[in-house]
């Protein structure tokens, strides 16, 4: 077996062997940690058991247990199934300790209930060979084995296999080539909020450098709101929501009490308030303990001053959800009346929203409110906290309409993911087409090239964001550097506290 076509490393555990794909290393379903089933369920992630010999590192490995996006499938083939969730995938240009390249780390999105980092989507291999560095993605606890406030169990679980898999990079990457130094975390929806999180989380600090945190949603729950979530939860399986009664109940049955809640949520509005019209149950906890604050008041009080920042958003963010629940076209002025009266900020959301945009059609204002409160608002807020407490950060927007459907969608949310990784299948396809065009990869082009430059020198090729001129990126098919575009929404959320969301009746 030939050493270049089947590279090994040694990491901490054991030797692993990859393939050389492309002119890269890739390393596939390598275990940061001990799977989390038997008396490690609902556990913090726990120290890997080494192994003798060399592990093949050819397959990814099984995805957490999720409820599907669509109707049940099989596993695809050649994805192994099992307990072992908690993997990493490398690819490297090269195995070589004294190469020291820039290292970054992906992690997915999905509602904090979806997503594994064995979907296409998220191929490395266009990033790490264009950008000259190492691209990892790993698996993280979702749903209610990653999210919910079990009694009995540590919160943010799936925030601490985050936690877990970059110290699993601290300590092995530089032998696949990479700079344990030079770290950076990106991630997108549930992805940037975790990467929000991890920002303010002690257990976090020292290990990545920067970060990229694409479409940040600001839902933080309170101990007391996500208590009541899991009484849900667990009540809807005629079980409490302890440690002792959910370890009966098998990991890929879990699910199903996530997604049976999901389809009755709109019965929960008097005690969750919006997030009972959100298409999840599950977010980080603001704890006291694993989190001990928003990421919004941390960063504002200098907890990552120190690591470089890059925030931004899409324009058209809910567009997405409107068509995936099928309102596209039929939203009524009732219905966005109830949308600005929940989602807009205190004390009269509705009242200054149709004061701010006079002439805006319902539907447009049904969408501006939830983009705004879900993702646009939090992102420039966590970008002008961190510059308040002493930290760098560099704001975008992407304008771009996506190409598929007669560019109905816009510049919705998920369209910047196979912009940054070039990879068009999946949910790329719904939005850019199964065949790029020019215009399509010379927007990739620009996204992975501003992305690594900035792992590499902090840079990504325009100002930093500042109070007084607020200068972002605009990207789209010619980027432009201006003012903070939506500034009409920045006046009338500027004085909202992200805060964690509340149990609002008792």
């Amino acid at each position: 077996m030939s050493s270049s076509e089947f590279p090994e490393v040694r990491t901490a555990a054991g030797a692993v062997r990859g393939r050389r794909e492309g002119g890269l290393g890739v390393f596939r379903g390598i275990p940061f940690a001990q799977p989390p089933v038997g008396a490690a369920r609902f556990t913090a992630p726990r120290p890997v058991d080494r192994w003798d010999g060399v592990r093949e590192a050819f397959a990814f490995g099984p995805p957490p247990p999720q409820e599907p996006m669509g109707p049940e499938a099989e596993l695809p083939a050649g994805l192994p199934a099992g307990d072992d969730w908690l993997t990493v995938n490398v690819w490297t240009p090269e195995t070589d300790p004294a190469a020291r390249r820039p290292v970054m780390v992906w992690i997915y999105g999905g509602a904090y209930k979806f997503g594994s980092a064995d979907d296409p989507a998220y191929d490395g291999s266009r990033l790490s060979r264009d950008g000259d560095l190492i691209v990892v993605t790993l698996n993280y606890r979702v749903g209610m084995e990653g999210f919910a406030l079990i009694d009995g169990a540590p919160a943010n679980r799936g925030l601490l296999d985050q936690v877990a898999a970059l110290e699993w990079v601290r300590e092995n990457i530089s032998a696949f080539g990479g700079d344990p130094d030079q770290v950076t975390v990106f991630g997108e929806s549930a992805g940037a909020g975790s990467i929000a999180a991890l920002m303010a989380m002690p257990r976090a600090r020292g290990l990545f450098r920067r970060a990229i945190a694409q479409s940040v949603p600001g839902t933080f729950f309170s101990a007391a709101l996500a208590g009541d979530i899991a009484e849900a939860l667990a009540g809807g399986l005629g079980l409490r929501p302890t440690v002792a009664d959910l370890s009966g109940v098998d990991p890929r049955k879990l699910p199903e009490a996530g997604a049976a809640l999901t389809a009755g949520m709109r019965g929960y509005v008097d005690r969750w308030g919006p997030v009972a019209l959100t298409p999840t149950p599950f977010s980080p906890v603001v704890d006291g303990d694993v989190l001990p604050t928003t990421p919004w008041q941390a960063l504002a009080s200098g907890a990552a001053r120190d690591v470089e920042l890059i925030a931004g958003h899409n324009r058209d963010e809910y567009r997405l959800f409107l068509m995936l629940g099928g309102l596209l076209g039929q939203v009524d002025e009732a219905l966005t009346s109830m949308a600005l009266g929940l989602f807009g900020p205190a004390p009269d959301g509705e009242q200054t929203y149709r004061a701010a945009f006079p002439d805006a059609p319902s539907e447009y204002l049904f969408e501006l409110v939830q983009s705004d409160w879900l993702f646009r608002m939090p992102s420039l807020h966590l970008a002008q906290a961190h510059v308040a407490g002493g930290g760098r950060a560099h704001v975008y927007e992407l304008t771009w309409a996506a190409p598929a459907n007669g560019g109905v969608l816009g510049a919705c949310h998920g369209l910047d993911v196979p912009l940054t990784f070039g990879v068009y299948g999946g949910l790329g396809a719904m939005l850019t087409g199964p065949v790029p065009s020019p215009e399509t990869e010379a927007l990739s082009a620009r996204f992975r090239s501003a992305w690594s430059n900035f792992a590499t020198t902090g840079d990504p090729g325009w100002p930093a964001y500042d109070a007084e001129r607020r200068l972002v990126q605009l990207l789209d098919a010619e980027p432009t550097v201006t003012r903070y575009p939506e500034d009409a929404a920045r006046r009338i959320w500027e004085h909202h506290v992200f805060a964690p969301l509340p149990l609002t009746a008792a």
